[in-house]
């Protein structure tokens, strides 16, 4: 009987301590699948934060390339736009104007001439000429004031300063004056005289 007694009491403790050396292992396991969890977890937070930044900066890149390469748009190459704005600026730069005449002051040379472009409402622009030219014609070629065709009488005028007169559509046409009167001769034709004045007008 009392044997008996002691083996079931034997039987109790082996039993206790084996509940109880499972449960320490099993504890041990889970706080081992947990950290397992967890670095796998801190692993893959890293690498989407790791690719989320890699993302950001490649769409910074994008877009400051994109930047850079509309701003070599504007600016690399010379835009129609660009390209009007420095000739502008350029013919502004060539050109001075005397206040006190109000005459705007073209070209350089040792001889001076006047000259008056109106257009047909009688609109007057005054222009003082400096060129070392021989005949009004090629001066005023030459500083880009005139425009035209080569006819059987010379130089056949079609716009000058930007303004154009078309017979054939308009009805109207340029006409060259040496002194207040008619000219006897086309404007590449008549030479240069110092002290003379001349007039291009649209009739």
């Amino acid at each position: 009987m009392q044997m008996r007694k002691n083996r079931k009491t034997a039987l109790t403790i082996l039993c206790t301590a084996f509940i109880t050396a499972a449960t320490v292992f099993l504890g041990a396991c889970g706080l081992a699948i947990t950290d397992s969890d967890n670095n796998i977890s801190a692993t893959a937070a890293e690498n989407v934060g790791s690719a989320n930044t890699q993302a950001a900066d490649e769409n910074v890149r994008s877009i400051d390339t994109q930047a850079v390469d509309e701003d070599l748009g504007s600016t690399g190459s010379p835009t129609e736009e660009t390209q009007a704005s420095n000739e502008n600026a350029t013919e502004t730069a060539n050109t001075n104007i005397d206040e006190k005449t109000d005459k705007n002051i073209l070209g350089t040379g040792n001889t001076v001439f006047d000259l008056t472009v109106a257009d047909k409402d009688g609109n007057e622009t005054y222009f003082e000429i400096h060129t070392d030219k021989e005949t009004v014609g090629e001066a005023l070629i030459e500083l880009g004031l005139i425009e035209g065709d080569e006819g059987e009488y010379g130089l056949y005028i079609k716009k000058v300063n930007g303004i154009t007169a078309d017979y054939d559509k308009d009805g109207v046409y340029w006409a060259f004056y040496v002194n207040g009167e008619y000219a006897s001769s086309g404007v590449d034709l008549t030479k240069i005289t110092e002290g003379e004045s001349y007039a291009l007008k649209v009739e």
